[in-house]
């Protein structure tokens, strides 16, 4: 690939992407740096920077692959399934997730700064994959469901989409939080993201 080339280019880019997500099954995001992603590649933490300005870009960008991974799978499903029950939609939309268990793990940090650590131009081209997920999962609905009321998919994105935030957290709990829960008289009944998933999706749907 000649230097400069956008091969070259986006062959870097994943290259420091993977890095990431190498770390990040061991690590936690505070844990990870700038010098440690670069130990992963062939490049030095100086050349990242030709690609990537923050840490928070690289996570952004993992994340951006995720959703994209995502979108492919429900186009998959919309194409393989030309017509699904509520109960059968249900069960595939929640499968999908649970194939995309980094996708709800990175959804689980902290947006906010993520988002304010990254470029408009990174920023927007992780927008992009989001925006299509949204489009994604109306497609499905439209397909599946042509006469649910309008309003009610535009409520059923309005739900689903901030339900995802807290599936990791909720699915993934430490032996301290356990212990935390157990001090304070909670009890902690464990779901899987396929349980907690297919549940809500099914409420949601027979509310409609």
């Amino acid at each position: 690939m000649p230097k400069g080339s956008p091969e070259l280019t986006n062959f870097r880019k994943q290259e420091i992407i993977n890095a990431c997500e190498k770390l990040y099954q061991t690590k936690s995001f505070k844990e990870i740096t700038l010098k440690e992603i670069s130990s992963e590649t062939s490049m030095t933490r100086t050349s990242i920077y030709n690609y990537f300005q923050t840490k928070e870009e690289i996570f952004l960008a993992l994340l951006q692959r995720e959703y994209e991974l995502w979108n492919a799978e429900l186009h998959e499903i919309m194409f393989k399934f030309p017509k699904l029950t509520s109960e059968e939609f249900s069960d595939k939309l929640a499968k999908s997730l649970e194939h995309r268990q980094q996708l709800l793990k990175i959804m689980s940090m902290n947006h906010y700064d993520m988002e304010s650590n990254s470029r408009p131009e990174r920023l927007a081209e992780f927008k992009v994959a989001y925006g299509t997920s949204l489009r994604m999962v109306m497609n499905c609905l439209e397909q599946y469901f042509p006469e649910m009321p309008n309003q009610e998919k535009q409520d059923f994105l309005y739900a689903f989409f901030p339900f995802m935030f807290g599936i990791y957290p909720y699915t993934f709990v430490t032996e301290k939080q356990r212990k935390a829960m157990e001090l304070a008289g909670m009890d902690y009944a464990f779901m899987s993201i396929y349980e907690l998933t297919v549940n809500f999706v099914r409420k949601m749907l027979n509310h409609s």
